[in-house]
C-alpha cells in the first residue's frame, strides 16, 4: 500500500447505495416487531434486537468519500515483442476504511496481460484484452496498485483503461457508486526489421554525408591529379607525382554528400490479418515496419528521410537528419492507417508540393488499387528517381473457396502481375520486400541510370 496521490482533476464517486444485505436487515427487524407488537410475544422483540444492533453498529461509522481511480501506463521506448506495464490505482481519501474494493479495468487485445499483482496476491494470466474483477482492500489515507505486466504485440497506440472501481463499507451494507477513470496510451514503436541497402544512390543534394558525389570536393574518393591551383592545400600536393613533372600537382577528390530519401506510403487499401509480432503480417504491417526499417539505415547514415502518405489524409513528414528525426518518423508511423477513397490522391498528395528532383522515392504499395500504378508511372515520367517495394503477403490466401473464387483469385492475380511488369517497362524497378538486401541491386541499377549519359547530351 502506497499514501494516496494528489491529483486536483480525479474527482472521487459521490454517493453511497444500500445493498440488499441492509435491506434484508431492516426487513426482518421491522417484521419481528411489528410481529411481537401484534402477537404480544416478547421473544420476537428480543430475537429482533440484534439484528436492529448489528446494523446500527456497522452503520456508526459510515465513509462520506468515494473511491479515486488512476490509470498510468509505462511511458517508455516501447517496441513491438516488449514488455509493458500498467498500473490501475485504487486510493482512499476517507477517515474510514473500505471492506472490500473491487476493480475492474479493460487492456487493449494487442497487449497481452500475463501477469496481474494486487495487494501483494500475484495472478498469472493468459489470454489477452483482460476484462475481469480484482478484488482487495483498502485502508484509510492509501492506495492499492493493481500492476498489470505482459508483453505488447502491435505497434500503434494502445488503451490501458477505461477502469472502474465499487468498494463496499460498513460491513457491506453500503455500496459506492462505481469511480470510473479515462484511459492511458501506451505507444508502441514499430519492430525495426534488419535492413541494410549498398552506398550507391541516384544523386546526393547536400554538402556533407556519406555518399560519393560526382562534384569535386573534400572528400574520401581519389577522382585524380592536377596541377596545383589557388586555394588548394598544401597536405594535398602529390610529391611523387610533381617531382617527375618538375611541377606541383594536388591530389583532386571527390566531395562526400548526403542524400534525400523520400518514404511514401500507399495506404489506400489493407490486406492480410495482423497476427502481431511473430504471426502473420498484414499489408499495413509490412508497410510500418518496412519504413521504419529504411528510415533508420539512412537517417544513421546521416540521409535526409521524409514520409509521406497516399491516401486521403496526405499526411507528409518534412526531410530532416539525426536521431531526433529518427524518434519523430516513428511516432509519425504509429498513426498510419488504411483508408480508401474515391477520388484521386495523386494531386492532394504531390500538387503544392514538389518532390526535389535529387530526392530517392521509395514508394511502399501493395499494388491492389491502379490509382497506385498510375501514381508510381506519373512519377516516373516527371523524371524522378522511383522505387516500388510490394508489400503484399507472398502467402495471401483467396477470400472464399465457393463457388468461383479460387479462378478469379488467380486471375487477379495474373493481371496484377501484367501491372507489375507495365510498371517495368516504364522504369519503375519492383521489389519484393525482404528485410536485409532488398533494395542492394535496385539502388544500383537506379544509381547507374542517373550516371549514364543522355541520349542526345553534347
Amino acid at each position: 500500500m502506497t499514501a494516496v496521490p494528489t491529483d486536483e482533476g480525479q474527482q472521487p464517486a459521490a454517493g453511497w447505495a444500500p445493498t440488499r444485505a441492509l435491506g434484508r436487515a431492516v426487513l426482518l427487524t421491522g417484521l419481528l416487531l411489528i410481529a411481537g407488537v401484534l402477537l404480544g410475544r416478547v421473544d420476537l422483540v428480543v430475537l429482533a434486537a440484534p439484528f436492529a444492533l448489528g446494523t446500527a453498529y456497522a452503520l456508526r461509522r459510515r465513509p462520506s468519500a468515494g473511491p479515486q481511480v488512476w490509470v498510468a501506463a509505462d511511458e517508455g521506448h516501447l517496441v513491438e515483442g516488449g514488455e509493458f506495464t500498467g498500473t490501475v490505482t485504487v486510493g482512499n481519501p476517507d477517515t474510514v476504511g473500505y471492506d472490500v474494493v473491487v476493480v475492474r479495468t479493460r487492456v487493449s487485445p494487442w497487449l497481452l496481460v500475463e501477469r496481474a499483482q494486487v495487494g501483494g496476491a500475484r495472478v498469472d494470466l493468459s489470454r489477452s484484452g483482460v476484462d475481469r474483477p480484482f478484488v482487495t482492500v483498502v485502508d484509510t489515507g492509501t492506495a492499492v496498485d493493481l500492476e498489470l505486466t505482459g508483453k505488447a504485440r502491435r505497434w500503434g497506440r494502445h488503451l490501458v483503461g477505461p477502469a472502474g472501481a465499487r468498494v463496499a463499507a460498513a460491513g457491506g451494507l453500503l455500496v459506492s457508486r462505481a469511480a470510473v477513470t479515462e484511459p492511458a496510451r501506451v505507444r508502441v514503436y514499430p519492430r525495426t526489421e534488419p535492413f541494410e541497402a549498398v552506398e550507391a544512390m541516384p544523386r546526393a543534394a547536400g554538402l556533407v554525408g556519406a555518399h560519393h558525389s560526382r562534384r569535386p570536393g573534400e572528400g574520401g574518393e581519389l577522382a585524380g591529379v592536377r596541377v596545383f591551383g589557388p586555394g588548394d592545400r598544401l597536405r594535398r600536393i602529390d610529391w611523387r607525382v610533381s617531382l617527375r613533372a618538375r611541377q606541383l600537382h594536388v591530389a583532386a577528390t571527390l566531395s562526400d554528400r548526403d542524400a534525400e530519401v523520400v518514404v511514401l506510403l500507399d495506404v489506400l487499401a489493407e490486406a492480410g490479418r495482423s497476427g502481431g509480432v511473430g504471426g502473420a503480417a498484414s499489408v499495413l504491417d509490412t508497410t510500418v515496419r518496412a519504413a521504419a526499417a529504411i528510415g533508420e539505415h539512412y537517417l544513421h547514415r546521416g540521409d535526409r528521410v521524409a514520409m509521406l502518405e497516399y491516401g486521403p489524409a496526405a499526411r507528409r513528414l518534412r526531410a530532416a537528419a539525426g536521431r531526433r528525426q529518427y524518434l519523430t518518423v516513428l511516432e509519425w508511423l504509429l498513426d498510419v492507417r488504411a483508408e480508401s477513397s474515391p477520388h484521386e490522391p495523386y494531386d492532394q498528395v504531390f500538387g503544392p508540393q514538389l518532390l526535389s528532383s535529387d530526392a530517392l522515392v521509395v514508394v511502399l504499395t501493395p499494388l491492389l488499387d491502379e490509382r497506385s500504378a498510375q501514381m508510381l508511372a506519373q512519377l516516373a515520367r516527371s523524371g524522378r528517381f522511383v522505387v516500388a517495394v510490394d508489400t503484399l503477403p507472398a502467402d495471401l490466401a483467396p477470400p472464399g473457396r465457393q463457388g468461383w473464387a479460387e479462378v478469379a483469385f488467380r486471375l487477379w492475380r495474373l493481371d496484377r502481375d501484367t501491372m507489375i511488369g507495365q510498371l517495368r517497362e516504364h522504369g519503375v524497378p519492383v521489389v519484393r520486400w525482404a528485410g536485409a538486401g532488398s533494395l542492394d541491386q535496385v539502388l544500383r541499377d537506379v544509381a547507374r541510370l542517373a550516371t549514364a549519359p543522355r541520349v542526345g547530351a553534347r
